[in-house]
């Protein structure tokens, strides 16, 4: 056989393989999810059989990982969003940045509940489903915890109906003993108060909040708060600008732009791992690098196109330096978070172990040839 028969060959063969790989993905995809879905659980309550839902969480709540949480085992405060689902108490452990918590609710009314929408409890396996623990006519479930100060949806099945009804659960950060976070909270009671008078000097005409009291400084209230944001919550990539300090540290650009909740935030890569915290009038904002790299900060975004004054804190000269800068984030360059030159440079990766993959399915082919 040629040389050039034998890469037509090869060539062949690699295209055989992509196509079996794209054919695979798409029937994964194609599979309905009706197919997996548990008998007798596959009923939705419509919103017409819904109570009334109520937010959890406070105004500006930023997600907390159980990063930033010590090992241990706490009891904790834990809201929701259905009076019929009332919580009575809530126990979270957390054990090398993982969390779980045993989420106790004031019946036996609900036989199950499932991590997520009530549609999608209803199409999922059963084995994906919590089954009560039930005691002294209290139901306990024990579910996984992604973040803290987040709502997590959380369907519940009802015995009676025998339908999933859609919840939404909250632990709330700042019910954690203290010395248990890594992290300072800012004061959301502050922010909420805030909100609240604003929201009433707005009713009356006014241009701007009024904000009374010894502590509640207009400035500090205000860069507390995040910016309305008119898109989908999800991760994004937004131009921003550094000044001030000595010029010899930066922030990377594009960054990562957080859209929460209909609010903005930024999460900040500093070209150096000697930022321990950051600060906006006052508020301290920890570092959340913990493996030793370069620190980064996830900060609330209260204006767009000018300037922000922050204070970072530095130990690269020994002794801990606060330093004042100014960030401006440019809205009109929000963007795929594949802009962010760490996303992208992901991607290379993902891309390079396609390569090696394809790479060495194609070695071996050509190992099975010679030896024909």
């Amino acid at each position: 056989m040629t040389d050039m028969a034998m890469k037509n060959r090869i060539w062949r063969a690699a295209g055989a393989i992509i196509v079996a790989a794209v054919f695979a993905v798409s029937f994964m995809a194609l599979t309905p999810a009706c197919a997996y879905a548990a008998e007798g659980y596959d009923e939705v309550a419509g919103s017409s059989e819904m109570s009334e839902v109520k937010d959890v969480g406070k105004y500006g709540m930023t997600p907390i990982s159980g990063d930033n949480v010590k090992d241990g085992e706490y009891e904790v405060e834990m809201e929701s969003s259905s009076s019929f689902f009332s919580i009575y108490s809530c126990v979270l452990t957390v054990k090398g940045g993982k969390m779980k918590a045993v989420m106790t609710i004031d019946s036996t009314s609900y036989e199950c509940v499932f991590m997520g929408k009530a549609t999608q409890a209803a199409k999922a396996k059963k084995s994906r489903y919590v089954f009560a623990d039930e005691k002294d006519g209290r139901g306990s479930f024990t579910i996984p915890i992604k973040a803290l100060n987040a709502p997590l949806p959380c369907a519940a099945f009802s015995k009676k109906e025998d339908k999933w009804y859609d919840r939404n659960v909250l632990i709330d950060a700042s019910s954690l003993p203290e010395g248990a976070l890594r992290i300072e909270l800012p004061d959301y009671d502050l922010i909420d108060d805030a909100v609240e008078q604003y929201d009433e000097n707005q009713g009356k005409g006014s241009e701007s909040p009024q904000v009374t009291g010894e502590d509640q400084n207009k400035d500090k209230v205000s860069a507390l708060i995040p910016a309305d944001i008119e898109l989908e919550d999800d991760t994004y990539s937004i131009e921003v600008n550094m000044t001030g300090g000595s010029g010899r540290a930066s922030v990377s650009s594009p960054t990562w732009f957080i859209v929460k909740g209909g609010k903005a935030y930024a999460r900040l890569l500093w070209s150096s791992a000697h930022y321990d915290y950051m600060k906006l009038n006052g508020i301290k904002y920890e570092n959340e690098t913990t493996d030793g790299g370069n620190s980064t900060f996830t900060i609330p975004v209260a204006v767009f196109d000018q300037p922000i004054s922050v204070i970072a804190d530095t130990t690269a000269m020994g002794d801990p330096v606060e330093i004042e800068y100014e960030l401006t984030f440019y809205k009109d360059t929000i963007d795929s978070v594949t802009k962010v030159p760490q996303e992208a440079a992901k991607r290379v990766i993902y891309i390079a172990l396609a390569i090696i993959i394809v790479g060495g399915a194609l070695n071996l082919i050509v190992k099975r040839r010679k030896k024909q």
